[in-house]
């Protein structure tokens, strides 16, 4: 006997079992006893299309037992809002489920539905200090950050503390790539609506600025490097203007005082542009491939050969 069967509030309901093949199937899934039971209640009120309290708490159930389990969530939503539930309750139970699940990306869509079905009576400082709570426990979670993400555009966080959240995320960790990705979001996420982002030469200075103090950090990071890529990029700005900071940590000709692999490939991109430069672009992939690369040794001979200057050759480090 099983906890729903011998419950009296349960009687009404003949519980659905799993059907997976008939009576002899191929490869069965060995459910433990008490989810499976709990399941087969779940499919029954489904299948009646009960919406009531008691279902809400069968389902909080089996999220405890299955956190994962996606039409339970829907199902719970549904019966939420059938129900005109406290959502701000329902926020309350969401914190401690994420902090036990922090991978599980069911909790953050549901929790996504609830926030945005609260709309303006939503607590959205709240929701910035829980997700920050969030990230005390894992800095790169993505399911966190794409949330985060969601609630800078439907609350228009964009210039409520979202910038400053990106600087104490990076001071933290200036490696963390999902706080670069997310800064650019919020600097350039609004394009559709009109708002300049990098375009704007007063950002783009500003950009610039912070991602050379990121690489002074720590030169051998490749976050910030791409970040001053996009920005060239997206601001339409020509490539030969990042070579002063490419030649800052690393040098064709003095191969030894080179501090960033990332600096050398930058300048690759630069010199080849140049008009007699694809010589020094080939010494700067002899270089990566032979020392400051050498596990994308193939990668850099095809860029080499790209250019057409034969393969890779043997270079000094002194």
């Amino acid at each position: 006997m099983g906890k729903y069967s011998e419950d009296p509030k349960w009687s009404d309901i003949d519980p659905l079992p799993t059907d997976e093949g008939g009576p002899n199937p191929l490869a069965a899934i060995a459910y433990a006893e008490d989810y499976e039971e709990t399941m087969s209640y779940l499919r029954a009120v489904m299948a009646a299309n009960e919406l009531s309290p008691r279902v809400l708490e069968l389902t909080e159930d089996l999220i405890d037992m299955n956190p994962a389990h996606y039409t339970v969530w829907l199902y719970r939503s549904k019966c939420l809002f059938h129900l005109h539930s406290d959502l701000h309750e329902e926020l309350e139970w969401l914190n401690e489920t994420a902090l036990q699940h922090q991978k599980n990306y069911q909790i953050w869509h549901h929790r996504l539905t609830i926030v945005d079905a609260l709309g303006e009576e939503c607590d959205v400082q709240g929701e910035q200090e829980f997700v920050a709570r969030m990230f005390e426990k894992d800095a790169k979670n993505y399911h966190v950050w794409s949330y985060r993400q969601w609630l800078v555009k439907r609350f228009q966080l964009w210039e409520k503390g979202e910038l400053e959240f990106t600087e104490k995320m990076l001071e933290e960790d200036v490696r963390n790539n999902s706080a670069w990705n997310h800064r650019w979001y919020v600097v350039n996420g609004r394009e559709a609506e009109g708002v300049k982002g990098v375009t704007d030469p007063e950002i783009r200075e500003r950009e610039i600025k912070y991602a050379e103090a990121a690489i002074a950090k720590a030169p051998q990071n490749q976050s910030p490097w791409n970040y001053v890529r996009g920005i060239r990029k997206a601001s339409g700005t020509e490539l030969a203007a990042l070579k002063p900071l490419a030649e800052r940590y690393a040098s064709v000709e003095r191969p030894g005082t080179v501090r960033s692999s990332f600096a050398l490939d930058l300048l690759v991109d630069i010199l080849s542009e140049e008009s007699g430069g694809k010589q020094q672009a080939g010494k700067a992939l002899d270089l990566l491939a032979t020392t400051y690369d050498p596990i994308r040794k193939n990668y850099w001979a095809y860029r080499k050969s790209q250019l057409g200057l034969g393969s890779i050759e043997t270079a000094a480090t002194a």
